[in-house]
């Protein structure tokens, strides 16, 4: 059954919806009404790469649902996310875009990214073969009645934002430049448990939190100035987040212990969200609680300069 509205389309996994998928999908918004038609995002509900490997477990910069949220944000007209399985996986690029692209969705117009691939069935049958690209997309659609257009990479400066590029910079800690290249601060979602309450003795409690998607990608152990919000609370709030193993207690297992400044209150079970601001130091083990408290003291005062300066609280 066709739609009332045919469309033009981009297809891609858009793990972290980045400023570089941002900009391809204006550019699909322009094309779109240049040709009359819709505009559609087509994405998967699960990385490819995990249903040809089942072995594999991505780090994610968003969650699926962290995803749906900001690629609908982006004011397009349809969003699809596809039940990648293995029967789709076996799809070639001509299949794909005559099956799944023009007979199911009535995709008229497919605006590809500068490095998208799709499609099983790759050109020659050795070992040199390569992987078929936008010359045989366009080739494609020419015989199916769909035009293909390329999409430009955005970059900035020494920038080419790409996921990868993004990963990177968080595995370094670089949370600042991860945000330039996301358009808005990296960000983790959890539920708050009970800890050993060792922050309570130095006079910083925290929050410790639970990340139940075990794909996210959490960045380098360190300290981090934070903004947090959460259903439960009316305002952000300014914190900073410890990520690590507690080396001055002889910790094993790693935490994200987040103390709130200026709160006082029971966040037990509460989902709660931390926005990277910045990064301040290392993780590092101290010779006593004490040299900690002074450390914490001085982590504290520098978050507070970082976060009025990128977030001003309003007061009243």
């Amino acid at each position: 059954m066709k739609n009332e509205l045919s469309f033009a389309a981009t297809i891609g996994f858009f793990d972290g919806v980045h400023r570089g998928h941002q900009f391809l999908i204006e550019s699909l918004k322009q094309e779109a009404r240049q040709h009359g038609l819709g505009s559609m995002v087509i994405t998967f509900g699960q990385h490819p790469r995990q249903v040809l490997n089942s072995d594999w477990h991505p780090l994610l910069l968003t969650t699926p649902e962290e995803k749906e949220t900001l690629l609908r944000a982006t004011g397009i007209d349809r969003l699809v996310v596809l039940p990648f399985d293995v029967a789709m996986s076996q799809l070639s690029a001509r299949q794909f875009m005559e099956q799944v692209l023009r007979d199911q969705l009535d995709v008229r117009l497919l605006f590809t990214g500068y490095d998208n691939h799709f499609g099983h069935q790759e050109r020659g049958s050795d070992c040199r073969a390569q992987r078929e690209g936008f010359a045989d997309y366009q080739h494609y659609g020419k015989e199916l009645g769909m035009e293909v257009i390329g999409g430009t990479p955005l970059s900035e400066g020494t920038l080419r934002f790409s996921s990868s590029l993004v990963r990177r910079l968080l595995n370094e800690g670089d949370v600042t430049t991860a945000r330039t290249c996301l358009g808005r601060p990296y960000r983790l979602t959890g539920r708050v448990i009970h800890g050993k309450q060792i922050g309570r003795q130095l006079g910083f409690p925290t929050a410790n939190m639970l990340i139940e998607n075990h794909d996210k990608l959490i960045p380098l152990k360190g300290v981090y100035a934070v903004l947090l919000s959460s259903p439960c609370l009316k305002e952000k709030h300014y914190g900073m987040m410890n990520i690590g193993h507690r080396p001055t207690f002889d910790g094993h297992h790693v935490t994200l212990e987040t103390h709130i400044f200026d709160f006082q209150g029971d966040l037990y079970d509460q989902t709660i969200t931390v926005d990277f601001i910045t990064r301040l130091r290392d993780e590092m083990p101290f010779v006593s609680p004490e040299a900690l408290k002074a450390q914490m003291q001085q982590d504290a005062q520098l978050a507070k300069q970082e976060l009025s300066s990128y977030y001003p609280l309003q007061t009243s």
